[in-house]
């Protein structure tokens, strides 16, 4: 009897020992800071055309998606004060810091960034057309090491051209722009080929700075009788100037972006530049976790298109406001 409870006691501990020597430790392993040693700390290099609300709406978007996405990040924030060829000088700036990824905040901003290299993936946003800017292969299967999101609403040019016509009685549209951002030279010539069906004619004022934008504005004096200001970095970096001249005229003018009308146009058939920041951070963190290569991640359009108005620009110009437009106010 004794022999035998030996025997068990043995068994029971070898039982006891192998468990032990099975258990797996579940405990995270830290480092000196008390950090886990598997976390990354990710380096983002952001490239933007020029700073306006817009614009710093998309990035405040960005940088709330890679938060939601508990990635741990430093970004280096470098912006091109309206000059395209400072571009290329940011691109290479970023390319050569060796960062983890690039936040193109602009076509320009993007195409220099694609122009230096093809290997750190850069995820734009504010682009209008990135198949015309040569970005992306197509947007449902962008390709190489770019995609992100668009600005520009299917419906968002041709809502607008119904409205000028069908609302406002115009026939001739002023639009400044700067010829030199492709971007703005997609959505004039969009703007182009719908009124030209539409019976009604673009009366073209360009632009190569900022400090041109009132000269040219005042330049289709007499010559139309509304005013649609695109997605252009240049011209809305001077937006005041040609509000000036619009009001003092009475001349309507509808613009592109929801910004653009809480700083005195008229009215907008857009969405909110967070959200397609927010997007494109969305983007940004699951090439990050390597969840998923830009290559295969198709190109984002805008959601949720909305009608805004400006009411004290509505009574600067002296319109009614009608019901059936049924527009939201900016505040």
């Amino acid at each position: 009897m004794k022999s035998w409870t030996r025997i068990m006691l043995i068994v029971f501990s070898s039982v006891l020992l192998l468990a032990a020597c099975g258990t797996k430790d579940e405990t995270p392993k830290t480092n000196a800071s008390g950090e886990k040693d598997d976390a990354k700390k990710y380096k983002i290099g952001v490239t933007q055309i020029v700073e306006h609300p817009s614009l710093n709406a998309a990035y405040d978007g960005f940088k709330k998606a890679i938060e939601d996405a508990g990635l741990d990040v430093e970004y280096d924030v470098q912006i091109a004060q309206g000059d395209n060829s400072n571009n290329t000088t940011i691109a290479e700036n970023l390319v050569s810091s060796n960062v983890d990824l690039i936040f193109a905040n602009s076509t320009g901003s993007a195409q220099a960034a694609l122009s230096k290299t093809t290997e750190i993936p850069i995820i734009f946003t504010s682009v209008t057309d990135a198949v015309g800017a040569e970005l992306v292969e197509s947007m449902e299967s962008p390709g190489g090491n770019v995609t992100g999101t668009i600005d520009n609403h299917p419906e968002a040019i041709p809502n607008t051209m119904k409205f000028l016509k069908e609302e406002l009685g115009a026939k001739n549209v002023g639009m400044v722009f700067n010829s030199g951002e492709q971007n703005s030279r997609a959505q004039v010539d969009a703007v182009k080929e719908m009124l030209a069906e539409m019976d009604m004619t673009v009366v073209e004022a360009s632009v190569s700075t900022s400090a041109e934008v009132k000269q040219a504005t005042e330049s289709l004096l007499g010559q139309v009788d509304a005013l649609y200001i695109i997605t252009d970095n240049t011209v809305v970096n001077a937006l005041e100037s040609v509000i000036d001249v619009a009001n003092a005229n009475k001349i309507p003018m509808m613009v592109g972006e929801f910004d653009s009308v809480k700083r005195g146009g008229l009215a907008a058939y857009g969405f909110e530049y967070f959200d397609i920041g927010y997007e494109a951070g969305e983007m940004a963190a699951k090439v990050l976790k390597g969840e998923s290569k830009p290559a295969d991640l198709p190109v984002q359009v805008p959601q949720n298109l909305k009608f805004v108005m400006n009411k004290d620009t509505a009574d600067t110009i002296e319109l009614e406001i009608k019901d059936e437009w049924n527009a939201e106010f900016s505040e």
